[in-house]
């Protein structure tokens, strides 16, 4: 065999939280391709705004700004000589547009750097795959809403530490679940509407290959403050082909945009995290609270014909272990030397695509399990049985401080509760029996009926709902570019 063979895809298979998620086609390399001609069509249609550029330019530099007229492969392996592969994809465009108009062709890439394009087009990559997150992210605070509301009072053992501590209820669960997720989604929309800016510096962060262009072209106003006014003019151009928000400066070696996007997927992924663990723990054998939805097969063991694991909580807790890894990377990004960085910058690139493409799996796949997830309150008021009232002994304590104090009914309670454990008989006979010490006057039953001690869970559940606003179509951040 001669030559390089072309590359495989990357299908996911050691990723199977992404693999065929609709995230998975938003960061690929033909997006993130097109993303950056996404970015250089959007430069020359600004530039044109402001004279700087020919219109005819601009149209025929957007009609070429195509990834499929692109060689991916050849860029990607350029990249090796270049360090990144906006040079090659500068000049392959070049070429796209001198094929339909020569003129046009020297007006790509005008006062540009590497920098600018490809990361305008890393925002772009992550507004889109954050759109599809929070379109997922909306459809499981809807699904975790109607959990909450539906087990407002289903009754079951609180646990701590592993073990059974006082009685809650499964809606205060979802309820939890779903403020973790609200809150995700809230910092979602937050980078849609103004965190996700443009890049545009120039070489060096000075935009002053911009601005002789736009002198070269006549386009600089004869006023004092003339390169002042191009470059706000320049600036808000840009911010309107590309749908981005205008940076406070130049951000090549200022890196808190990525900073920030590690922040909140770290934060996406860690809110469905939790709820995986939770479901994980309360669909074990022996506690068989809830179950995963599926079809038949599965969760299929290749060895145990018995077995139906947990995938999708499964897949979700695999991302959320390896999301805020990879943003630690990306955090640490933040420490780029001079005015632009020689390895810092390109670190970003693979980590960011991951987090991306992880937390936009993770989101997708939470839909299914948010949707689908069954509770079983029967099993639930079975396993507050297993303790035989003790779950409920912090109560007694409270009822029988007042008459012989803290300390001694705390003591009382101890002796019980071990004579309960010894004997396996359940707490209220060896309360009643005495044979702890004085027992609790009253409804002793009562007392030590779980469901009469969930505290405010109830309340607590309605306000959360109060405040749970439903799906709905929103502004974030602007249109998308024109021509992408």
């Amino acid at each position: 065999m001669t030559g390089t063979p072309p590359p495989a895809p990357d299908a996911g298979l050691l990723s199977p939280v992404r693999a065929g998620t609709p995230v998975e086609a938003a960061v690929s390399d033909a997006a993130w391709l097109q993303a950056m001609l996404d970015a250089e069509a959007a430069l020359a249609r600004a530039q044109a705004r402001i004279g700087v550029l020919p219109p005819a330019a601009a149209r025929a530099i957007t009609a070429a700004a195509r990834a499929d007229r692109i060689d991916l492969v050849a860029v990607a392996r350029g990249a090796r000589e270049t360090a990144n592969p906006v040079v090659g994809l500068v000049a392959a465009l070049t070429e796209a547009v001198a094929a339909t108009d020569p003129a046009a062709a020297d007006q790509v890439h005008r006062g540009s750097t590497s920098q600018d394009v490809f990361d305008t087009g890393a925002m772009l990559v992550a507004r889109r795959a954050l759109t599809l997150m929070r379109a997922d992210l909306d459809r499981v605070t809807t699904a975790l809403a109607e959990l909450a509301a539906g087990h407002r009072d289903t009754v079951m053992a609180g646990r701590t530490l592993a073990l059974h501590a006082v009685p809650t209820t499964f809606g205060l669960k979802a309820a939890g679940w779903l403020t973790l997720v609200t809150g995700a989604r809230d910092r979602i929309d937050r980078l849609l509407a103004g965190g996700l800016p443009f890049a545009l510096g120039g070489a060096a962060g000075t935009l002053a290959g911009y601005l002789e262009y736009a002198s070269v072209a006549g386009a600089v106003p004869a006023t004092a403050g003339g390169r002042a006014e191009l470059v706000r003019r320049l600036l808000d151009a840009y911010a309107a082909e590309t749908g981005l928000a205008v940076p406070p400066l130049p951000w090549h070696a200022l890196r808190t945009p990525v900073a920030d996007l590690a922040s909140v997927l770290a934060l996406v992924t860690g809110a469905l995290g939790k709820i995986a663990v939770d479901v994980q723990s309360l669909a074990r054998t022996e506690v068989a609270e809830v179950a995963e939805p599926g079809p038949s097969g599965r969760g299929a063991s290749s060895a145990m014909p018995h077995k139906r694991n947990p995938v999708l909580s499964t897949l979700l807790r695999s991302a959320a272990l390896q999301v805020p890894v990879l943003g630690a990377g990306l955090t640490q990004c933040l420490v780029a030397e001079d005015e632009r960085s020689a390895g810092v910058w390109h670190a970003e690139w693979q980590l960011l695509r991951e987090c991306l493409r992880l937390a936009g799996g993770a989101t997708h796949t939470a839909v299914e399990l948010a949707e689908g997830l069954r509770a079983d309150p029967d099993r639930m008021r079975a396993n507050l049985e297993l303790t035989g009232g003790q779950v409920v002994s912090e109560r007694i304590v409270a009822v029988l401080a007042p008459r012989i104090g803290k300390r001694a009914a705390r003591a009382l309670l101890d002796r019980a509760s071990a004579e309960a454990h010894r004997s396996g008989r359940p707490l209220a006979e060896t309360l009643a029996a005495g044979q702890a010490g004085e027992p609790p006057a009253g409804d002793l039953a009562g007392l030590l009926d779980p469901a009469g001690y969930t505290g405010a869970a109830g309340p607590l559940v309605d306000a959360v709902l109060a405040g749970h606003r439903p799906a709905e179509r929103r502004e974030t951040g602007g249109a998308p570019p024109a021509g992408a």
